[in-house]
């Protein structure tokens, strides 16, 4: 059997291209155009073809990893929103060879993987106020992109969702469903995206002339959900907005042990449109953000400042969508 590694002319040669343009490809240059770019990577794949990493770095003096910076382990293991970030990140950075490397580490070890060169960049996942990671990484002049606006101003390229345009949807969605009395279970209030759902559903309910809604602060997990529900017992809702699908299975089977029947009594519409959305009883209406494209776009986005770090910083917001199924 033939094991002798593909080099970079035969993946010219499948591709039609030349060599130096493969080589361009493989190092992440970002000025190559985007279809010669997937005509290279499509090569890539066919060929099998593996860049030698060590004598990469020795010519471009990089680590060829990138790093995800997650929360918490406990959490990271039972939230299904880290997986769709992985699966959007690993077809953007495979083909040229960049190594993803998932950590929950202190921020100083993520500061010197950099400065070491033991990673060339971090995706840095769900910031909170008082983070300082985001600020450090700045002033290092790293590169860096956040999956989500910072909570503070700062000069920093990130991704988001829409997120309060989202809980606006949700909104307008239980009103137009006959709702008159609206709660919400919220995610961290010291969060962007727990702010932003909060101030998004609340404005809209303002809107439609609606009381102020009634609001239990969560945590974006199951257990949270289930705990905030247990608080919405003695509330008299009749349309509940749940800051994340995750929490919304924590919360349905409160509601119903509470003698409250979904969607008859009470409405509910999630946020992320993940795999528990579908798998609640009923099947979860919910606010879909595309989880996969955003991070995809998040590692395009690092691997342009890892090849041009004074790239100036930008930033990208997706627009969410409504997905309406049994529990509205």
């Amino acid at each position: 059997m033939d094991r002798r590694p593909v080099t970079l002319e035969e993946v010219a040669r499948i591709a039609g291209v030349s060599r130096a343009t493969v080589s361009r490809v493989v190092n992440g240059v970002a000025t190559v155009d985007r279809e010669l770019r997937q005509v290279v990577e499509k090569a890539i794949s066919t060929t099998g073809y593996t860049p030698n990493r060590a004598a990469r770095s020795l010519v471009t003096r990089r680590a060829g990893a990138i790093g995800l910076v997650l929360p918490d382990e406990g959490r990271t293991l039972h939230d299904p929103y880290f997986g769709r970030v992985v699966s959007g990140v690993l077809p953007v950075i495979r083909p040229l060879g960049v190594q993803l490397v998932l950590t929950t580490g202190d921020h100083r070890e993520v500061v010197d993987d950099i400065r070491q060169r033991r990673l060339d960049g971090v995706i840095l996942i769900h910031t909170h106020d008082a983070d300082p990671l985001p600020r450090q990484l700045i002033e290092s002049n790293l590169p860096v992109v956040l999956a989500a606006r910072p909570v503070r101003p700062m000069s920093i390229t990130y991704v988001d969702v829409d997120q309060a345009a989202g809980a606006a949807l949700a909104a307008d969605h239980l009103v137009a469903s006959g709702c008159r009395r609206l709660a919400t279970i919220t995610g961290p209030l010291e969060t962007p995206a727990g702010q932003d759902r909060l101030r998004g559903f609340r404005e809209a309910a303002a809107r439609h002339g609606l009381p102020e809604p009634v609001v239990v602060e969560g945590d974006f997990s199951r257990e949270g959900g289930a705990e905030a529900a247990r608080r919405l017992r003695d509330v008299d809702v009749d349309g509940l907005f749940v800051a994340s699908d995750l929490m919304a299975t924590g919360a349905l089977p409160v509601l119903r042990g509470g003698g409250r029947r979904v969607p008859e009594d009470v409405k509910v519409v999630g946020f992320d449109d993940s795999s528990p959305a579908v798998e609640c009883d009923p099947p979860l209406t919910t606010v879909r953000q595309p989880v996969e494209d955003m991070a995809a776009e998040m590692a395009r986005l690092l691997v342009e400042r890892v090849e041009r770090p004074d790239r100036p910083v930008s930033s990208v917001v997706f627009a969410p969508t409504l997905v309406v199924r049994q529990s509205s």
